[in-house]
């Protein structure tokens, strides 16, 4: 059985399973993270984009306060935003999202895309998103080395522990690895039956990069988000592969999309609004699928990418 957290290269422990943030509403979003505290989640994967920090971060100082964690117990995940990719724009962004979350230091900081834009200050636009002030996509100027060594700065800084990057491919991750001083402890990455990346997941394992797995049930997290190819794919809670798996081990679809993952040392970061279904998608690292139904899952691999900016009529083309 797989230990429910793994040591980065760094040397700080991270959870295999965590609680993610994007889409939780502001409105619910601290009493969501203060009961998923208490039902035992550690990790909590946050970025200045999805515009619900402050309520985050209220949530984490209730259950400091009430005792029931220490900060030390948590392990908190951020990104850096496309826009704040310039050298000189990273630790201030970073000083003002850990001021909203009310921490100290980021357990794991990311660089969120491989792009950069357009910077816009935080007072004329917060949470920043792929547009400008006046409403255009614009291209920055900053590289990606450039803004992964002002990252590099930040663990120098003590403002984060770890340090990594978000949806970059192998090309970029190789590059990366010719010019990190610091070799990044993480990639987050879109990671789901339907688009396995198995080449890339196994890339980071050969240079000890640990991979986390976003939008873990596939098309489901974007039919609300009107993204067509996720309209058109079969759900994977409802495919008979995962239905007929997950009734011969008596879990739910969804704790067997998650322990594919958790099994094979990728973390997941699922979210939901029920306490039992939290509860259901933290029990995925205590118990294993056969070998054969591993790899029956993967072999649904379509190639099929459902979070891309084109999607979403944002034209810049990172993953083409």
């Amino acid at each position: 059985m797989a230990p429910s957290t793994v040591k980065l290269n760094s040397g700080h422990e991270m959870p295999l399973v965590g609680f993610g943030l994007w889409k939780v509403n502001n409105d619910t979003c601290a009493d969501q993270v203060y009961q998923a505290i208490k039902l035992g989640y550690r990790l909590f994967d946050s970025a200045c984009d999805y515009g619900n920090e402050v309520e985050t971060g209220q949530g984490v100082a209730r259950a400091i306060k009430e005792g029931i964690v220490k900060r030390s117990d948590l392990f908190m995940v951020s990104k850096l935003w496309n826009s704040f990719h310039d050298k000189e724009r990273v630790k201030p962004i970073c000083e003002k999202q850990l001021k909203d979350m009310q921490l100290d230091y980021w357990d794991l900081y990311l660089i969120h895309f491989p792009i950069s834009i357009k910077y816009v200050d935080p007072s004329v636009k917060y949470p920043p998103g792929f547009k400008d002030e006046n409403g255009n996509v614009s291209p920055g100027k900053a590289t990606l080395q450039e803004t992964y060594h002002a990252m590099e700065e930040l663990v120098s800084s003590g403002l984060a522990r770890s340090i990594g990057v978000s949806n970059y491919n192998g090309a970029l991750m190789l590059d990366l690895f010719r010019y990190a001083k610091i070799t990044p402890a993480a990639l987050q990455i879109e990671h789901h039956p339907y688009l396995t990346q198995l080449g890339l997941v196994k890339l980071c394992k050969q240079h000890d990069v640990a991979v986390t797995a976003y939008s873990s049930f596939g098309p489901s997290s974007f039919l609300e988000l009107n993204v067509q190819n996720a309209k058109d794919a079969p759900l994977l809670l409802e495919h008979p592969v995962i239905r007929t798996i997950a009734t011969n081990n008596k879990k739910t679809p969804a704790q067997i999309l998650l322990r594919w993952a958790t099994q094979r040392g990728v973390h997941v970061i699922p979210k939901s609004n029920n306490q039992g279904r939290l509860q259901q998608n933290l029990d995925v690292t205590q118990w294993d699928l056969k070998q054969s139904e591993i790899d029956e899952i993967s072999t649904l691999d379509k190639g099929l990418r459902f979070n891309n900016p084109l999607a979403y009529d944002i034209d810049i083309p990172i993953f083409v």
